[in-house]
Order: structure tokens, then C-alpha cells, then sequence
């Protein structure tokens, strides 16, 4: 996996079970409400930090989607709600940052993510995706969706590629 994670240049996320458990919450007025874990938004900041672009693919329709994820670097721009077909959305945000499909590392847990996880250069799920998704990915995390399954990858990326390193006054900047 190392040599697949040296050729990352980007990254890209659906987010309930993958940025989330999965298990979603919503109150009389229908607002959703959706529990991230601190250490995977860490990591997506240290991404950010690093210079991947990072893109949200999501069919999720909720602005605190948005708004959680601009915390951690993303564009607005980037954060793609309501994906209805995540291929469309993945190949607008490769043919933004002018990166081909097999330098992006996509996370996903169900049916609708296999099309993108195919098509991309490392497909990532937690360890409890669907079975199908499972079948289709490069690298299945020994974790699970909103326990930390994106840090131990992107951490393992950056390592590989030799910029998981912390500068403070960087981080002090940016955020």
C-alpha cells in the first residue's frame, strides 16, 4: 500500500459512515445532527496544511456539513451536498485541481460511493461498509466510519510521503 500511497495528491470523503458512525439524529423541526470524531478533522487539517485539495462528496443536504468541514480547510467550493451522482461531483473536483482520478484517495461505505471508489486511485472504506463496497476497495480500514478510519489513513499517507510533520505557527495561521 505504501508505493499507492506515495502517488496521493488528493483526498476525497463521503461522510456518514465514514466522517460519522452513521447514526443521524433529527429534531421535531427535521434538522439533522451527526457526530464527528476530532482526530479525523485533525488529520483533514494537516492535509489541508500539506497542500492536498480535499473535496466532501456527500448525499447529505445539510449546511453544518459545510460548516463543519470549512473548520477543517475545505473550500466551500469543495463540499459537494446532495450528491445524487458522486462520479460527476468527483470528476469536477479532479478537473478543478487538474488531478487525475488515479491521485485521489476516495473514502466510502455504501452503494453509492463504488462507482467513485473504483474509478480513483485508492479506494478506502471503513470496516463497516457494505459488504459490496469491501469487494470494490483497495484498502479496507481495520477501523470503523466516525472511529478514526480517516486519520489512521491520512496519517499513513502523509507518513509515506513524508509530510506527516506538525508546524505550529502553520497551524497557528490557518486556523
Amino acid at each position: 500500500m505504501e508505493e499507492i500511497f506515495r502517488k496521493i495528491r488528493a483526498f476525497a470523503f463521503d461522510v456518514d459512515g465514514v466522517l460519522t458512525d452513521g447514526g443521524i439524529l433529527a429534531d421535531l423541526d427535521g434538522e439533522l445532527y451527526r457526530k464527528f470524531d476530532s482526530q479525523d478533522g485533525f488529520a483533514i487539517r494537516m492535509a489541508y496544511m500539506k497542500g492536498f485539495p480535499v473535496a466532501i462528496i456527500t448525499g447529505g443536504r445539510s449546511e453544518s456539513i459545510r460548516k463543519r468541514f470549512l473548520t477543517c480547510g475545505v473550500k466551500a467550493e469543495d463540499v459537494y451536498l446532495g450528491s445524487r451522482d458522486k462520479i460527476e461531483d468527483f470528476d469536477d473536483f479532479c478537473a478543478k485541481y487538474g488531478l487525475r482520478p488515479e491521485e485521489v484517495m476516495y473514502f466510502g461505505d455504501d452503494l453509492p460511493d463504488i462507482p467513485v471508489i473504483v474509478k480513483c486511485g485508492c479506494g478506502v472504506c471503513p470496516a463497516d461498509a457494505v459488504d459490496e463496497v469491501k469487494a470494490a476497495a483497495d484498502f479496507i480500514s481495520p477501523l470503523a466510519g466516525g472511529k478514526r478510519c480517516v486519520r489512521k489513513t491520512l496519517e499513513a499517507v502523509m507518513k509515506a510521503q513524508g509530510k506527516w510533520t506538525l508546524d505550529v505557527g502553520v497551524y497557528k495561521e490557518k486556523f
